[in-house]
């Protein structure tokens, strides 16, 4: 079967809060005008295929609700034509307006009259028109075998049938083509408005078979007994259509796909088979060669060699063990045949078989001076008796009796007429034995008269004196050595002589430099409990505390202040977006960003608490408002978050900020502002409206921050009123100062009083750091996180 893929990225539905799946609920029975197939009736049996079946319901507010409930009636009608069950076909369903409703999965019901109940139950959504949101949910979540649908392997077809009235809201024509692509086979029926180039951007080819429009609602009944004729396989489609398939064809509703013969794979091309190569996927243990055949393979050897038994292996072929190659010495083996050789001292004759023994001598030209002698490989020369042969091979010499090196001497050895005898180098003599020797010592008798110590050297003994002392002129006696009286020493303040040196030391007060030489003041820093909050100075004879930036010096001169308000202290929460579509690069900027923020609040045990709270489809709370109590926790904690990845559930994300963000569990004080941040790049997967709502109506402020595809809509949902002042989307840096102005204005207008100028300060402060932060990444060309508030055209 060609069949095309279709999917979704899905919003998921307005109750993504309550994820458990939908139960159906009664409700009264339909009017007289709705046409039901009975399932009893004999016409409506019919031998179908088993089938992963989805109906993709337009549920759109141009839907009137007796329209709606005909849709109802047809999908009742056509299920009869379907055999539901779990081994036969599996139907799921979902409806779709500006967000997608999944309804049931393909593995909630296991027989149709559950479907039936379900599908009676439905209620209308009265939205937009997102069709290409919708396909995106049936390709990515519906169609897949985590919702029911079978292994690809097993060739179950994957049909979906989109319905709907109007023009799409956003594009499909590019996720059409990859639901079908990914084997999903469309059926559109479009009804009344719908453009026909639109519903055949979404049905698969031929578009004869997939792609149907009907004036009205009314008439969708008209399409009950086509579908009849597809589902119940009234129609052979390897019979009516050139399928080209070159060995087999298979068939199945209003479409077909093409298969291979045993040993052979598809190629490419749908169409076309090749014969695997078993060669290549199996252990042969082919020694030389692996040759593919119809049903297997076989082994093969290359030239000069012949297979074994084993019929693996491959020996070369020997031709000398034939017995006929007549030669003399040596026979040797080569690919294809076999030479003659012979053994070591002979050459081959000319007639390639036979030996003779070469005479290196016999041309005269060794040169030895007394004898010679052939041998296997060349004419050596010899020598008379009481001579030996000399180093060039060629003359000889008389025998030294000390050569054979048996003498046994220790340092050296002279020959003498037919003896060889021992002597000693110079400072030594030899022993009693006449083969080893001793060292002449003389200092040995005592007479050297020196005060410390002494020393033999060659033929002498010499005195020295032992460290720290200096021989003097009489070579005798030793006094003791001041290194510091040539006054070389270089010490700016003071030296003092040592045993084997002079060395600088530095007065009280000071310490000696690196450089051994110069001194400097002790720094009292060091050396005191000084008491500075934040930096110690030392001074010549003294130190002063400082402050970091952004902070004054107390009166105390100890402690550090921060100017400004000191009492506008809030509970402040993160809401940070971690889906897919940020992507891992640019998670690590918005945690860049987050310490950005965190350095610019006064956090302490009395000051501002943060907390954070990461969300995608998932959400979980990275580290509640009572857990760290200085920013440099904070900032850890931040680093070390790991990125999510996965979908975007903002509305989750909400509620779990007002369950649990903010409670006295999680650490959250009472008669405290509360604050939350939310960060996101896209459209949310459920509602956020909700929860947004009940979290302000408790008196958290929100701010909402988008970029990207983030939405106006949502965002104006999540953030506090008025939305000029919560509310802030990506754009550029142009007007960041004239809006950070405005900001503070708008956030004091109304609060005038004196009680609440601190806590005006410090979100003015807090607003204007981040203002700051952002121009610094918008400079480091950061795409993410470029906060403005919206343009006039939104």
């Amino acid at each position: 079967m060609r069949s095309l893929a279709l999917g979704f990225f899905c919003l998921l539905c307005c109750n993504a809060a309550r994820p458990e799946r939908r139960r159906p609920k009664p409700i009264p029975a339909k009017g007289q005008n709705d046409t039901i197939i009975k399932n009893n009736t004999a016409e409506n049996a019919c031998k179908a295929m088993p089938l992963d079946f989805v109906f993709v319901i337009d549920s759109s507010r141009s839907i009137q609700p007796k329209d709606y409930e005909k849709v109802k009636t047809f999908i009742v009608n056509l299920l009869q034509f379907l055999d539901v069950g779990p081994n036969a076909t599996r139907v799921g369903l979902l409806q779709y307006g500006s967000v997608v409703q999944p309804e049931f999965s393909l593995n909630s019901y296991t027989t149709k009259a559950e479907v039936e109940e379900a599908v009676r139950n439905m209620t209308h959504l009265a939205t937009g028109t997102m069709t290409g949101l919708a396909i995106q949910y049936t390709m990515e979540v519906a169609l897949t075998e985590e919702q029911g649908a079978r292994p690809m392997s097993l060739q179950i077809p994957r049909i979906a049938v989109i319905v709907t009235d109007g023009r799409p809201q956003d594009t499909v024509e590019e996720i059409a083509a990859q639901a079908k692509q990914a084997g999903i086979q469309i059926f559109a029926i479009g009804v009344g408005r719908v453009e026909m180039n639109t519903l055949k951007a979404i049905g698969s080819e031929p578009h004869s078979e997939h792609v149907h429009l009907v004036a009205n609602f009314s008439q969708i009944e008209t399409l009950t007994s086509v579908f009849k004729s597809k589902l119940c396989g009234g129609s052979d489609m390897c019979e009516v259509v050139e399928h080209q398939c070159q060995h087999i064809c298979v068939s199945s509703p209003a479409s077909y796909r093409c298969k291979c013969r045993k040993g052979f794979t598809l190629n490419p091309d749908g169409k076309t088979c090749k014969a695997d190569d078993t060669c290549a996927v199996v252990d042969h243990g082919c020694d030389h060669i692996c040759v593919n055949l119809a049903e297997g393979y076989e082994c093969g050897c290359r030239p000069g060699y012949e297979l074994t038994i084993d019929l693996k292996k491959c020996n070369r072929i020997d031709f000398c063990d034939l017995g006929n190659h007549g030669c003399e010495h040596n026979c040797v083996s080569l690919p294809g045949s076999y030479i003659c050789s012979c053994m070591k001292g002979y050459i081959l004759n000319s007639d390639g078989k036979t030996c003779s023994k070469i005479d290196h001598c016999a041309d005269g030209n060794h040169g030895c001076e007394q004898e010679f002698m052939n041998t296997e490989t060349s004419c050596v020369c010899k020598c008379s008796n009481g001579y030996t042969l000399r180093s060039d091979g060629k003359t000889c010499k008389k025998v030294d009796p000390c050569a054979d090196g048996t003498h046994g001497c220790e340092q050296e050895s002279v020959s003498t007429g037919d003896s060889c005898v021992c002597r000693c180098r110079k400072g030594f003599t030899l022993r009693p034995d006449g083969k080893t020797c001793r060292k002449v010592d003389p200092c040995a008798d005592g007479t050297h008269g020196c005060e410390q110590e002494s020393v033999s050297t060659g033929d002498s003994c010499v005195c020295r004196c032992r460290k720290g002392f200096t021989l003097r002129p009489d070579g005798k006696t030793c006094r003791k050595t001041d290194h510091c009286a040539d006054g070389n020493h270089g010490c700016e303040q003071e030296s003092m002589n040592t045993d084997d040196s002079c060395v600088c030391k530095c007065r009280a007060g000071y310490t000696l430099r690196a450089d051994g030489k110069t001194c400097q003041s002790v720094d009292l820093c060091q050396t005191l409990d000084h008491g500075c909050q934040h930096l110690c100075v030392s001074t010549a004879d003294s130190y002063i505390c400082k402050c970091y930036e952004g902070f004054l010096l107390a009166g105390d001169g100890k402690r550090c202040e921060k100017p400004g308000c000191h009492d506008g202290v809030m509970d402040l929460v993160f809401v940070i977006d971690g889906s897919k579509s940020l992507g891992a690069a640019n998670f690590e900027r918005v945690k860049q960003w987050v310490n950005s923020i965190v350095d610019s609040l006064d956090i302490s045990r009395t000051g501002t608490h943060v907390g954070l709270i990461q969300f995608s489809t998932k959400v979980h709370t990275e580290f509640p408002l009572g857990r760290h109590r200085t920013a440099q926790d904070v900032k850890r904690a931040v680093a070390q978050m790991q990125y999510m990845g996965r979908g975007s559930m903002t509305g989750s994300a909400l509620r779990h900020m007002f369950q649990f963000g903010f409670s006295e569990k999680e650490g959250a004080r009472s008669n405290i502002p509360r604050v939350c941040v939310v960060f996101t790049d896209g459209r949310s997967q459920d509602d956020v409206s909700e929860w947004a709502t009940k979290a302000k109506n408790a008196g958290v402020t929100i701010y909402a921050l988008g970029v990207g595809k983030a939405i106006e809509q949502e965002l104006r949902e999540i953030a506090s009123e008025p939305a000029e002042m919560h509310l802030y989307y990506a754009e550029d840096f142009e007007k960041m100062g004239e809006i950070t102005k405005k900001l503070k204005s708008r956030i004091c207008n109304d609060k005038p009083a004196d009680e609440n100028m601190c806590r005006c300060e410090s979100l003015i402060v807090f607003q204007n750091q981040v203002t700051e932060k952002l121009k610094d990444l918008a400079q480091s060309n950061i795409l993410l996180l470029l906060f403005a508030p919206f343009p006039p055209q939104w």
